[in-house]
């Protein structure tokens, strides 16, 4: 039998409670600032809509109040069901309106998935392996900064890797019923949180399916039929109600697929910009090579996963580079595929630490590379302060009052949606141009498109000057407009007071 570093329930217990601790703790850090450190966007989307279900209980606020709060939710867009947010919204209900919550939350859902990932490696390789692939997923960078944002994807990762775990059981034991339904609910809710979820779960099913037995084995099996059956159902009944229902799934789907896109060179550097940023050129290279060792059976399941992750970067190859998020699932691969090689080195560790001090030098090494990562996400997260801007959107909401505004910011208005209560009218980015022009295939002209929607609107805000500068006539047009207020990070130009037509 191969020795192992951790070579008892005890050590291995142990380990693990600390890599949980430490990944809780970590994400919890300077739990109470304001969620502008990872796509602030996308964060305050979710956090407008779960005010604006805390509103509509509430009874002691202004009526307008609670009515524009409500407004602000329904307002924008749903495209995937408001999990995360009705949970915070409740939970709003005992905290008060307490964005922090949310981050607690998605930290929960993580390093549970981290528990789930560990039972998972650990049946692929060992105990070493397994502790090695949890500390990755925990401790990434990007892994820490995103998994504690307020959106769906930590949800949706945490169920995608139980959804692993209990589809690997079932090859294990491809006549179980027990298994079958386990891994369709968990399938199901994945696919249920967020739609992307599909390629995840169907790459995972398929590499656990195709471990042992052939395709034509495989679709004789009715517990394949109860897996898609269960794992199809939740989201096949939101697109219904959705689409055919409510109506408010009508236009959501457009715009992930643009085919001119695999003849540009872009493309594929943007893919490989994401990966650089999600898990790093290095663990990629050596995650590949994790490959190498895993045995023949287990090699096919981890291709798998591999093999949907490409085929959903080949669909959504316009996100898959400028929504560096979408690629959150490819931290649970990535730990998966490097177990086989932590456990070949750790084994190789355990011939050479044979002596007391030897195993006291090798564990105090590897305690010490665990607190420079934590000790360099928490200087990451302590370098930025965001709650000041709160003040800062509230007095331009203020400045504005009941005015109606167009915003270039940083986040497409949604701060000053959120602290300024006001819904401003966008102007699109740089990359909003280039973006509609591979999709439409050609661009408005600037002339008409500000005087369409400035002319309309009483005041211009510009608190994103970085993109300002990218964007030089619109930078010509308001400066011939005069200065409404200006302040620390912003100007407000007024439009009521020169002919835009």
């Amino acid at each position: 039998m191969k020795a192992s570093f951790f070579p008892t329930r005890f050590s291995q217990i142990a380990a693990l409670v600390l890599l949980l601790a430490l990944g809780l703790g970590i994400r919890l850090y300077d739990l109470t600032d304001l969620p502008l450190d990872f796509h602030p966007t996308r964060q305050l989307l979710s956090a407008l809509k779960a005010r604006g279900m805390y509103y509509e209980t509430l009874t002691n606020v202004p009526a307008e109040q609670r009515s524009f709060a409500i407004q602000q939710w329904k307002f924008r867009a749903a495209i995937e069901p408001e999990v995360i947010e009705r949970l915070t919204a409740f939970t709003y209900q005992f905290t008060g309106e307490q964005l922090w919550v949310a981050r607690i939350y998605s930290s929960l859902f993580w390093v549970v998935g981290a528990v789930f990932l560990f039972l998972l490696a650990r049946r692929l390789t060992s105990a070493d392996g397994a502790l090695a692939a949890t500390a990755f997923y925990l401790f990434a960078p990007y892994a820490v900064t995103a998994s504690r944002s307020f959106q769906p994807d930590p949800l949706m990762v945490s169920l995608i890797v139980i959804f692993w775990r209990a589809v690997y059981e079932w090859s294990k034991e491809p006549a179980s019923y027990k298994w079958a339904v386990i891994a369709g609910l968990f399938g199901g809710l994945a696919i249920y949180v967020k739609f992307v979820a599909a390629f995840f779960i169907i790459g995972g099913g398929l590499g656990s399916a195709l471990r042992r037995d052939s395709l034509r084995d495989v679709v004789r099996r009715p517990q394949i039929y109860v897996m898609a059956l269960l794992g199809i159902l939740p989201g096949a009944a939101y697109v219904v109600y959705g689409v055919w229902v409510a109506g408010f799934l009508g236009q959501q789907f457009g715009g992930r697929f643009i085919a001119d896109y695999f003849l540009s060179p872009a493309y594929y550097l943007g893919w490989i910009g994401t990966l650089n940023l999600v898990i790093g050129g290095a663990v990629l290279t050596l995650s590949l090579f994790g490959l190498f060792f895993f045995d023949n059976q287990n090699r096919r399941f981890a291709l798998g996963l591999w093999a949907g992750y490409f085929l959903f970067g080949l669909y959504f190859n316009y996100h898959i580079s400028s929504h560096d998020y979408y690629s959150l699932p490819l931290i649970p691969i990535a730990a998966i595929s490097l177990a086989p090689l932590a456990d070949w080195l750790f084994a190789q560790l355990t011939k050479v630490a044979e002596s007391r001090f030897a195993r006291l030098a090798a564990i105090a090494i590897l305690l010490l590379g665990l607190f420079a990562a934590l000790w360099n996400l928490r200087a990451e997260m302590k370098r930025v302060d965001y709650r000041p801007e709160a003040a800062m959107w509230a007095e331009i909401g203020e400045l504005i009052g009941g005015r109606s505004v167009v915003a270039l910011t940083q986040d497409y208005g949604s701060s000053l949606a959120y602290w300024g209560w006001m819904n401003p009218v966008p102007w699109q980015t740089y990359g909003d141009t280039v973006y509609h022009a591979d999709m439409r295939g050609s661009q408005n002209k600037f002339e008409s498109t500000f005087a369409d929607l400035a002319s309309k609107k009483d005041l211009f805000l510009v608190t994103d000057f970085d993109e300002l500068n990218r964007q030089p006539l619109l930078k010509e047009k308001l400066s011939g407009i005069p200065i409404f207020a200006e302040g620390d990070g912003y100007v407000i130009y007024d439009l009521t007071s020169t002919d835009l037509h």
